[in-house]
């Protein structure tokens, strides 16, 4: 990867872009947890998986924001909206269902992206191999 300005730049926005609605998300079901839970039993999600879904969010969220760990946060993300994809927004659920299980698969990708390329320059992993730009 080159260490220049723009790609760095470019990188940082995608980790914030990509992570940015898993962080609100994971804040917003902390604030509506009964809420969330209820929600996940009707969808026969066991609502005990809760804390482990907001520790997902918010942890794996956080990490690839600031880069830290970023390729296995980022598979990590990549995992768990795919069973979001899956579970939530099945794509033989009609017409607004398939659009959202569609735009599940595009944060994926990007997800997957960061796996493969790493976090970029302007990251506490760049930081922590001494390779900041």
């Amino acid at each position: 990867m080159q260490s220049n300005t723009t790609t760095n730049g470019v990188m940082l926005l995608a980790r914030i872009l990509l992570a940015g609605e898993f962080l609100l998300a994971g804040v917003n079901k902390v604030m509506n947890y009964g809420g969330t839970g209820g929600y996940m039993a009707k969808m026969h999600v066991p609502a005990a998986l809760l804390p482990l879904v907001i520790l997902t969010e918010i942890g794996c969220g956080l990490a690839v924001i600031v880069g830290w760990q970023t390729r296995i946060a980022a598979f990590l993300l990549a995992g768990f909206t795919f069973l979001a994809a899956i579970i939530f927004h099945n794509p033989e659920g009609g017409q607004m269902a398939f659009i959202s299980f569609l735009h599940h698969t595009s944060i994926i990708g990007g997800f997957l992206a960061l796996v493969g390329l790493g976090a970029g320059g302007w990251s506490l992993d760049a930081t922590m191999r001494g390779k900041t730009a």
